[in-house]
């Protein structure tokens, strides 16, 4: 099957330009520059993102790979305001492996006093995947930042100094933009690391929250039209260019309790994510960490995440910043 992609480029002169790639093949496309232009010209004319992008005229033939490896391809998406570009995500929606739920669903039945976690786990089992028409069980979710926190494909991630940990999160994202009457469109999904502080997290898991305020990465390419129900990849953890860590994903609704609808419905039911213009990044979640594996993760390791039917990969250094004094003052 071929699958369709768009991806955004920035030349060596600042200027922007937008790329389609369908199968093997790329070309760059005329008289657009960001995929958010493209996307709002399809809900304009009433057409299909993918229609709206083979209609451009095309322009130079483009090698992807070449592009991603001189760090030329930015995120998929962007907003030229940052402010206006959201980053959130949902937690408890993959189903791992068959021997893990089935260790989770014992440990359950011998407890009396289930953990939250995984009350909302088995919640998300049973009610996750309602019918049509029906709202189903509404799932963990986090806010992570706005465009300001978005990582190009190839960037740095720069945890804050008073981090305990920097860890990977391999996932998929939906990205949606909201129309003019406040109806959000997902545009497609991309290939995700949902950068996060594991061990701020397990201290208390009510700093969770804390946890997730953190940079996050994308892919550089757009898969565009219905995902495929399952998506395989591997996520890698590379030190001085040697892997250290390395292990198969899976994601799509195949591998998840819960529908990318019903996820949907959870996250825009709220009027303040219906702003109309606005970006929306949403992670839908993973079931493979390193950090569950008891990796700890140092300066200069580069976090790798492949998966098919994606190209590329998106493949982060991690770095950290130096302290910085916060003190408020009284007006």
């Amino acid at each position: 099957m071929t699958y369709t992609r768009l991806l955004q480029h920035r030349a060596p002169d600042g200027a922007r330009s937008v790329i389609l790639a369908e199968g093997d093949s790329a070309h760059f496309l005329k008289g657009v520059t960001t995929v958010r232009e493209l996307a709002l010209r399809a809900i304009a004319t009433g057409e299909t993102l993918a229609t709206t992008a083979q209609a451009c005229p095309a322009g130079d033939a483009v090698d992807i790979a070449a592009e991603f490896a001189a760090g030329r391809l930015l995120a998929p998406i962007d907003h030229e305001d940052p402010a206006h570009l959201l980053m959130t995500g949902t937690g408890l929606t993959h189903l791992g492996s068959a021997e893990g739920r089935d260790k989770m669903h014992k440990a359950a039945a011998s407890s009396e006093n289930q953990t939250d976690s995984m009350r909302m786990f088995l919640e998300g089992l049973e009610g996750g995947k309602p019918a049509a028409g029906q709202v189903g069980q509404q799932p963990e979710w986090f806010y992570k930042g706005d465009g300001s926190q978005l990582v190009g494909p190839t960037d740095p991630f720069t945890m804050p100094a008073f981090a305990q940990d920097g860890g990977e999160e391999p996932e998929m994202a939906g990205i949606y933009i909201v129309g003019e009457d406040g109806t959000p469109y997902r545009l497609g999904l991309a290939i995700a690391n949902e950068f996060s502080d594991h061990v701020t997290e397990r201290h208390n898991y009510l700093w969770l929250a804390h946890s997730k305020l953190r940079q996050a990465s994308l892919g550089p390419e757009l898969l565009l039209g219905t995902p495929p129900e399952s998506i395989e990849g591997t996520s890698r953890i590379l030190r001085e260019g040697k892997a250290i860590w390395e292990k198969p994903f899976l994601s799509g609704e195949a591998n998840m309790s819960h529908t990318l609808a019903n996820l949907e419905h959870h996250h825009f039911k709220y009027d303040l994510f219906c702003r109309p213009g606005d970006i929306h990044v949403h992670f839908y979640g993973t079931a493979t960490l390193s950090f569950s594996d008891s990796v700890k993760t140092q300066e200069g390791d580069v976090f790798e995440i492949s998966a098919a039917p994606f190209t590329l990969p998106v493949a982060n250094p991690l770095t950290r910043a130096k302290e910085r004094a916060v003190a408020v003052k009284v007006l």
